[in-house]
């Protein structure tokens, strides 16, 4: 039996949720595609819940709960960027990254923007072209001194 996924709107205290999830994510989910050191750049070594505070509180977009607990989010701006989306690692394949990605291209369109874009990681990156999404370039971006692929 599937649990049912419900999307709500991302609120300012969902900041502590977001911050778990993202830390899962990076640190779990990731571990095929990246190092250790890595995921400990990108994600650092524990989650800084005053960081996510004042970001979640400047970003727009959506979180998937199942029995009412946060297993996923995704954040857009008005002109179809999609800054960040993670799904905890034990909700993975489930359709949570499906659904948010639905609920963020929707919100997309109602608002105006023409086309949707994001820096995948090389995790996410089968998910979006899965989805119809086009690769532009490879780029390589550089954390604490670490250099990712994405």
């Amino acid at each position: 039996m599937s649990t049912q996924i419900h999307i709500r709107p991302l609120a300012p205290e969902d900041y502590s949720a977001v911050g778990r999830i993202f830390f899962c994510a990076v640190h779990e989910g990731t571990r095929t595609a990246y190092s250790y050191q890595q995921r400990l750049a990108w994600g650092g070594d524990a989650i800084d819940l005053d960081r996510w505070k004042a970001r979640v509180k400047a970003l727009g977009g959506f979180v998937a709960e199942a029995n009412g607990e946060p297993i996923g989010f995704i954040t857009i701006d008005r002109t179809g960027y999609v800054d960040l989306a993670f799904v905890l690692p034990s909700a993975s394949g489930r359709g949570v990254g499906r659904t948010l990605l639905n609920a963020a291209e929707d919100w997309a369109k109602d608002n105006g923007a023409t086309k949707l874009t994001t820096e995948a990681s090389l995790v996410a990156h089968p998910f979006f072209l899965r989805r119809g999404w086009v690769m532009v370039e490879e780029e390589h971006v550089e954390r604490q001194g670490v250099v990712l692929k994405r």
